[in-house]
Parts: structure tokens; C-alpha cells; sequence
């Protein structure tokens, strides 16, 4: 029997143990986009998220270097349907003055 992961398992699974997040939200927004031509096109229909990562890794990063480190982290994803990704990455330290 083959079982097949969520994309959002995927999601979850390669940023956490890469960047081993203190914090980690993935949140398929995929129905808000329904309509549009990638998900019109995309069998599976994960093609839309909400990503919110705290991680140490992030430490001395920018924010745009925070981004590069997810999207590589992410590529096949990015190559294989998903359309879009919203990334908040923090720092530990940075998460707790937002709340």
C-alpha cells in the first residue's frame, strides 16, 4: 500500500527538519484561489500557502536570505504544482516581541 503525503506534510516535514522550527504553521489557502489557472490546472489543488516559521537557523539573516532558505528548501514543491507561498520567518527572539 503507498501512501501519499499532504503537500502541506511535505511542507511541514522538509522545513522541520532543516530548519528545526520552535514554531511552524503551514496553512493551505489553496480555496481562496479557486478559479484561478493554477489550480484550475493542478490535479491536486495544494497550490496556495500560509507558511509561519520560527527557527534559530534565521539568526543574522535577512529576510529575503530567510526566504531564499525555504524556497530551496522547497523547490520540487515549487516545480511540481505549488503556485504561491506567504513565508513569515522569525527568529526566536523576533517571535517573542511580536506576540
Amino acid at each position: 500500500m503507498v501512501v501519499t503525503m499532504s503537500r502541506a506534510s511535505r511542507i511541514m516535514s522538509k522545513l522541520q527538519s532543516t530548519l528545526e522550527a520552535s514554531v511552524l504553521e503551514v496553512e493551505d489557502v489553496s480555496h481562496q484561489h479557486a478559479g484561478h489557472a493554477a489550480v484550475k490546472d493542478n490535479a491536486n489543488n495544494e497550490t496556495h500557502f500560509n507558511v509561519m516559521i520560527v527557527s534559530n537557523k534565521f539568526e543574522g539573516q535577512s529576510v529575503v536570505k530567510r526566504h531564499r532558505m525555504v524556497y530551496d528548501l522547497l523547490a520540487n514543491e515549487l516545480q511540481s504544482g505549488l503556485h504561491a507561498l506567504s513565508i513569515v520567518a522569525k527568529t526566536p527572539k523576533e517571535a517573542s516581541f511580536s506576540g
